[in-house]
């Protein structure tokens, strides 16, 4: 039981893709078909998968850590954000402020897991034929 559930949790944190879909479909499906506040739900939680599904992939694909790399540029981004904010509003209202924090690093982690998955197949290919 124990293998099952570590495959599927494997599988769940390599395709954030699929969590992507599958959610967005509940969310639509559950808030009768309002199609923004379902993307939008969906990307949250993609969003903590891709963390993961970043971290380990790039750790597979060369063997170094590279989790404070991620958490580092995470917080700058963050530090970027609130700093922008402060400058441009009175008043910095937080939720909303973490809000675009949150769907920020959907953006930025989405960008580095499709190209880190680029290069892995690109070296698997290169791999393959030499």
């Amino acid at each position: 039981m124990k293998l099952v559930l570590a495959y599927v949790l494997g599988i769940l944190i390599l395709l954030p893709v699929a969590i992507f879909i599958l959610s967005f479909l509940f969310f639509r499906k559950l808030l009768k078909k309002q199609v923004n506040s379902s993307f939008r739900l969906a990307a949250d939680i993609t969003t903590f998968v891709l963390f993961f599904s970043v971290t380990i992939s790039i750790t597979t694909l060369w063997g170094a850590p590279f989790s404070i790399v991620t958490i580092s540029i995470s917080l700058l981004i963050a530090m970027i954000m609130t700093y922008i904010d402060w400058r441009t509003q009175k008043e910095i209202e937080v939720v909303p402020l973490l809000r675009r924090i949150w769907r920020m690093q959907f953006l930025y982690l989405l960008i580095v897991y499709n190209i880190v998955w680029i290069v892995g197949i690109v070296q698997s290919v290169i791999f393959f034929v030499t």
